[in-house]
């Protein structure tokens, strides 16, 4: 069978292939892709090497760096983790004013009328009432009648200050009993003898809450009790069903309460202030 000219393993005219060519020609071939691979493989070992000798350098510092700065994610250094420091000005929580009314040795502010009883009227609310007198004495059972003689006696009394208040026809005087301890002031609050010795002058007779029924509490804070004895200014019966001596006398008992509990927060208010400069001046010390 004959292929004619140009067949498929033909030279020209259809001769027999020159198999030694073309051995030659596949080693060449097979050579070229060796180096090509050759070729590749160190391009890529030299990439490597270059983010390697990068990794180094981040990580040393460049040449006069800081060598404690850290490599970061955009290939920047970032600063050490040097902090400013500052001093301590930690300051004590602040004090308690129930702390300063109940201690005597932290109750140390001058307690006179002038500063227990300070305003020239005692507002409660929507109620005013001028002030008509005030006094003190260390002597507490002369501002006292009756059973509360004996018991601001017995429980220790150091001083008993008194003030009255007057408006429409009725009065309240107000006593502040001071103690050694909470105990001796409620101990006086729990025997309830409130009898109070009214304060008269300023235009509150002499005979007020004298011969009459009159309304009378006792109460107690910290170390001071606290009392209450409220009437109408004409002599008149405070009865169960009146008003005004009643409003009077709930009145004066509130302002008591308030007028020693500012006592406490004065006390307290100055004792943090004190705190607060010795903390300053400490930690400009420190500084």
């Amino acid at each position: 069978m004959s292929f004619g000219q140009g067949g498929p393993f033909g030279g020209p005219g259809g001769s027999t292939p020159d198999w030694e060519a073309l051995a030659d020609e596949s080693r060449a071939r097979s050579r070229r892709k060796r180096w090509v691979v050759i070729g590749g493989g160190a391009v890529a070992a030299l990439a490597v090497a270059g983010v390697v000798a990068v990794a180094v350098i981040n990580s040393n510092g460049s040449p006069g760096g800081n060598a404690t700065a850290r490599p970061t994610a955009s290939g920047q250094s970032a600063l050490p983790d040097d902090k400013p420091s500052f001093p301590d000005v930690s300051v004590p929580p602040p004090p308690n004013p129930q702390d300063y009314i109940s201690d005597p040795k932290k109750d140390t502010a001058p307690l006179t009328p002038a500063t227990l009883f300070a305003q020239k009227s005692m507002v409660v609310g929507e109620h005013s009432y001028p002030q008509t007198s005030t006094a003190s004495t260390a002597d507490c059972t002369a501002g006292a009648q009756g059973a509360l003689v004996s018991s601001l006696n017995h429980n220790g009394c150091r001083q008993l200050l008194r003030a009255t208040y007057s408006q429409g026809g009725v009065a309240v005087t107000i006593g502040v009993a001071v103690f050694d301890s909470p105990a001796k002031a409620a101990a006086v609050m729990n025997e309830n003898k409130p009898n109070l010795l009214p304060l008269a002058g300023g235009g509150v007779p002499a005979n007020f809450c004298q011969g009459s029924k009159c309304r009378m509490t006792t109460n107690a804070t910290g170390r001071y009790a606290y009392f209450t004895i409220a009437g109408y200014t004409d002599g008149k019966d405070v009865t169960a069903g009146e008003t005004k001596a009643q409003q009077i006398s709930r009145d004066g008992g509130a302002y008591a309460f308030t007028q020693i509990a500012q006592r406490g927060k004065d006390q307290a208010a100055k004792a943090a202030e004190q705190q607060l400069k010795e903390a300053q001046r400490k930690a400009g010390q420190t500084s």
